[in-house]
């Protein structure tokens, strides 16, 4: 540890089994799947130095990550670190720098609609519903891109939704307003399923619900893995993030500090002791203070500016 109390960056190649250094003394990434497990690469998404910058403000430097089929990936980290800025950019709502790879092909200038065509849904950090309208009605607008396409297994989806969560089919014709938040997260979770994913990215999924609905949530993401939906999950409460997930980020400042198998990551010293309460120095980095907003604005506590 630093005297800031954060992890030292130098030892981050160690963390993932030693790979080698390019010229710029960054990891070299052609091979970072077979790096961290020795499996053949089979990525949905390969996201390499990503720069987002709010005007002049850059919010997330340089990050990479990868997301293999089958597999739950989380990215973890402090209010206003640059998770959700990532997940924006990722979808193509933010401008960014670098390079993503969707489904193995170059996705800079996909656009927003081709992306969710394609199979990446965003679940948003506030669900970001139309609460005017019916549970129901909300779920249809889920499949809207299928409709477009003259897709004829709407409805099974639909029916598989309602299977999955029970509470919806009960409250099909109640107003998304009206729903705990709980249920506004399953209907959150349900709409993306409508547009049936290959890729399914969650922004805090817990926020702001009661331990039983979150524990709750959470084996509906594990179900999801089953069901052969990816996630990559964005989530504050890191020890669930952890138990769910396959492989893990920690995303500090807007640079990723540690990552590696989420079962070492939850042993790890450092990760538990600021992440997982697990020792004196937990909740003590910059960025972590209680109450503060997540990112997406040029204040940012993971902003600095472009040179």
């Amino acid at each position: 540890m630093s005297a800031t109390g954060r992890p030292e960056r130098e030892s981050r190649s160690a963390q993932r089994d030693g790979p080698p250094e390019s010229a710029t003394g960054r990891p070299e990434r052609e091979s970072r799947s077979a790096q961290r497990d020795g499996r053949t690469s089979s990525a949905l998404l390969d996201v390499r130095d990503l720069h987002v910058a709010y005007g002049k403000v850059e919010a997330v430097h340089g990050v990479s990550l990868t997301v293999d089929e089958g597999r739950i990936v989380t990215v973890i980290g402090p209010n206003g670190a640059g998770k959700t800025t990532l997940l924006g950019a990722i979808m193509g709502l933010l401008p960014s720098r670098g390079s993503i790879d969707l489904f193995g092909a170059a996705a800079a200038r996909t656009p927003v609609e081709q992306r969710v065509e394609q199979g990446l849904c965003l679940v948003p950090e506030r669900r970001e519903l139309f609460g005017s309208m019916s549970v129901a009605d909300n779920l249809e607008l889920g499949a809207f891109a299928r409709y477009r396409a003259g897709d004829r297994a709407i409805a099974t989806t639909r029916d598989e939704v309602y299977q999955r969560f029970p509470r919806l089919a009960e409250r099909r014709a109640q107003l998304a307003a009206t729903l705990s938040g709980g249920e506004r997260q399953m209907l959150a979770l349900g709409r993306a399923l409508m547009a049936r994913p290959r890729l399914l990215m969650l922004d805090e999924p817990s926020l702001g619900l009661a331990p039983l609905i979150v524990k709750e949530i959470f084996s509906i993401i594990a179900a999801l893995k089953a069901s052969g939906v990816s996630i990559l999950l964005v989530e504050q409460n890191a020890r669930a993030a952890l138990q769910v997930s396959d492989h893990g980020y920690v995303l500090e400042t807007g640079e990723i500090v540690v990552e590696g198998a989420s079962a070492g990551l939850a042993v790890d010293a450092r990760v538990a002791a600021t992440y997982l309460g697990q020792g004196s120095t937990a909740g003590s980095r910059a960025g972590a203070t209680p109450g503060a907003r997540e990112e997406g604005n040029a204040g940012d506590a993971a902003a600095r500016p472009v040179a």
